[in-house]
This record gives structure tokens, C-alpha cells and sequence, in this order.
């Protein structure tokens, strides 16, 4: 874990933050399921279901691809995530 002031160096790299195309799971509508909250690939762009969610593809685009950092789409949320060093940082 990093030290309070500081962040991972995978969120310190990041430039731009871009917009989802979409506002939902797509596996999830593929599977005629539903999901909790959304979370958006800070390198390909990839939305998806978070880990409260019952098909948590958020994190199964991580172990699939190894691209560490997510944010949350969800209003109000300003925040990332680095699955790699388990960093959260407010945007």
C-alpha cells in the first residue's frame, strides 16, 4: 500500500480519463442479468459490473487482460482504482 500523500504508479500514469461509450454491462445484458454498480477500463475503455455485483466482470476484465486501473461511471463517483497495487485515489 502506498503512503497517504502518494499513488500507485499505474494511477500516476494515467492522462486521460475519456468517457464510457455506454452506461451498462454488456456481458451482463448478453446474459439477461442485471448489475449493481459500473466501472469503466482506464485502458481499453471496457465497462462493466463491479465486485458487488453477482458476475463481478469488472474484475474478471483485470485478470483477463491485466489492465490495473478502473473508475467508477457511477454519478457521483469520482474515484479510481488500481487492481494491481490495491491503490484508491478521489479524481
Amino acid at each position: 500500500m502506498q503512503e497517504e500523500t502518494d499513488i500507485c504508479i499505474h494511477l500516476a500514469a494515467l492522462k486521460d480519463l475519456g468517457q464510457p461509450a455506454i452506461y451498462q454491462c454488456a456481458q451482463c445484458i448478453a446474459m439477461g442479468d442485471r448489475w449493481v454498480h459500473l466501472r469503466m477500463c482506464m485502458e481499453c475503455g471496457n465497462v462493466a459490473c463491479c465486485d458487488s455485483s453477482k458476475n463481478k466482470h469488472a474484475s474478471a476484465h483485470f485478470n483477463a487482460t491485466l489492465h490495473p486501473v478502473m473508475r467508477s461511471i457511477e454519478p457521483g463517483d469520482r474515484w479510481l482504482w488500481c487492481f494491481m497495487d490495491g491503490d484508491t485515489t478521489e479524481l
